[in-house]
């Protein structure tokens, strides 16, 4: 068998892996309205730029365990966070890192997000249930760190990832809450950042944020993605849709695409738009799945254009936030991999 077609047959072999292991397809029930809005939390000025970079972690997160047929391991395992806090001990970033606190209350932000029926069929999910509120937890503790000036930016180390959670009242594509939609919308609600650009460099389509937001103009969504890989979503056609026209860009990355390839869609796509759209809030989706010899995607993308990514994100905050930038881990399921381009992303926000 040639290269190209191991390649192919390896691409084939793990989208159908995400495919059975999610159960379903992915639902498209509307998000409903925010019921009530509490008092907004003014962000402090752009003069006044804080430092420092932020990072959400709890060993709870560990105790989330998803099934598999008896002698599999799960790709979306404990140890994927746990070898992260190693590289990151040996690299000496926990030294540099300020821990943050968790949001103590995180369930009225789900509620405003996910239907009742959806959140009440999670919460009776023993042990995960708990864990996937404690990832929006972190998420919107980030975000209150990062809009109060207590850092600049930060970095969530938390698990189960979000960006593919709908309202089906199910895991999906092993995401149960929408940790980047709750945080932005929390962010705006509450902190009275108005515009939020969220960047999504999974190797799998968003589709949960896309959904949250596509007809939202106060939200650009640009996503990253292998549009044949699961859940099968992320035509680059779909551009948003009434007033969020023009602001959901969806842009597609060939099996084998590497860093040349990525930062071509930056600069053709996301550069623009985003200083025409000049967010208050930058919000990452950084999944490493995207990396070369992931377990579940077939770039090859290497450390470096994560640091260059990062450093691009960095700098349209810079230029329109105050720096303001909140990153969530979404995939990402080669162990190692993982966690060597976790730590060349969170080098580059300790700046």
């Amino acid at each position: 068998m040639s290269d190209s077609d191991s390649t192919g047959s390896q691409a084939t072999t793990r989208r159908e892996f995400v495919s059975s292991a999610s159960k379903g397809l992915l639902g498209l029930a509307a998000i409903p309205t925010v019921a009530k809005t509490p008092a907004v939390d003014p962000a402090p000025a752009l003069g006044s730029q804080a430092t420092g970079t932020g990072l959400i972690y709890d060993t709870r997160y560990l105790d989330h365990i998803l099934p598999l047929r008896q002698g599999e391991t799960h790709p979306e395992r404990p140890l994927r966070l746990v070898r992260m806090m190693e590289v990151f001990a040996e690299r000496g970033l926990d030294q540099e890192l300020t821990p943050l606190p968790l949001t103590v209350d995180p369930m009225p932000s789900i509620r405003a997000h996910h239907t009742s029926e959806h959140v009440e069929s999670v919460r009776r999910i023993d042990v995960t249930g708990p864990v996937a509120e404690l990832a929006v937890a972190g998420a919107l503790g980030a975000v209150d760190a990062v809009a109060r000036g207590q850092v600049k930016n930060a970095f969530c180390a938390s698990r189960p990832p979000g960006h593919h959670a709908n309202n089906t009242g199910r895991e999906e594509g092993f995401c149960f809450y929408s940790n980047a939609a709750i945080a932005a919308q929390y962010a705006q609600r509450v902190h009275g950042l108005e515009r939020v650009l969220i960047i999504d460099w999974d190797y799998h389509h968003g589709n949960g944020t896309q959904n949250a937001f596509y007809d939202d103009p106060s939200v650009l969504f640009f996503s990253t993605h292998d549009w044949q890989a699961y859940p099968g979503t992320g035509d680059p056609s779909l551009t948003g849709e009434g007033e969020g026209s023009g602001l959901n860009i969806n842009a597609h990355l060939d099996c084998g695409a590497r860093d040349v390839d990525m930062l071509r869609h930056w600069d053709a796509k996301l550069l623009s738009a985003a200083s025409d759209f000049r967010p208050d809030l930058v919000l990452v989706s950084a999944g490493f799945d995207s990396r070369r010899d992931d377990l579940l995607g077939c770039f090859e993308l290497t450390d470096d254009v994560f640091r260059r990514m990062t450093r691009t994100a960095m700098d349209l905050a810079d230029d329109h936030t105050g720096g303001r930038l909140v990153s969530l881990l979404e995939g990402g399921y080669n162990v190692e991999g993982s966690a060597l381009a976790a730590a060349a992303h969170v080098e580059t926000l300790l700046g």
